[in-house]
């Protein structure tokens, strides 16, 4: 079973999350920021992750705390889920359309935290979360999911749309990385033998 179950608590946030990544789409999550909401909404249903994000932040002050702290809880249950990594397919990408919008994310899940985000933005906030939060997010999961991500919006008019086709093609990236490869039987998807 490659599941997680993380719980994240600090001064500033509660989080809980459950992953099962070998799962059909179905979520719940909970997590005060609509818009997050509705982004990890897109990584569930096109990654056809089981996900529960719950969590409780000090939305009195901002939103970066919560999409950080949440970011930092769903990369440690990506890399528990993920366990030795044997067998995985390990890079995945994809290219995501949405109307005008157009999206690449590539993801490596090598061990090793690394995020290039390249975007340019038209208004300072999408819903309730400052633009400047979706690299921060990004930065994040890599950081605690131990994989390299690099995403780019290659050309958009709408800051809806662009920041829906990066999770649309970040979830669907990370569909492929973790897919077990079974003509690898197991075996530790590195020429050094290990992640």
């Amino acid at each position: 079973m490659r599941t997680a179950q993380i719980s994240r608590k600090t001064n500033e946030t509660q989080i809980e999350i459950k992953l099962d990544l070998d799962g059909s789409g179905k979520h719940q999550i909970s997590t005060g920021v609509g818009f997050l909401d509705h982004m990890l909404t897109h990584l569930a249903a096109h990654g056809l992750f089981d996900l529960s994000a719950q969590a409780k932040g000090d939305l009195e002050i901002d939103p970066h705390h919560t999409v950080e702290d949440v970011a930092l809880a769903l990369g440690q249950a990506f890399d528990a889920a993920l366990g030795d990594r044997k067998g995985i397919q390990r890079m995945g990408d994809c290219f995501a359309p949405m109307d005008e919008t157009l999206a690449h994310v590539a993801v490596d899940l090598s061990g090793r935290p690394y995020a290039v985000i390249q975007a340019d933005w038209h208004t300072p906030y999408v819903g309730n979360v400052p633009v400047t939060l979706f690299p921060h997010f990004f930065e994040s999961f890599a950081a605690t999911a131990r994989c390299n991500i690099h995403a780019r919006i290659l050309y958009g008019r709408d800051d809806h749309h662009q920041a829906e086709a990066l999770f649309k093609a970040w979830a669907r990236a990370l569909d492929s990385a973790t897919q077990i490869d079974p003509r690898r039987a197991g075996v530790i998807p590195s020429t050094k033998g290990t992640l």
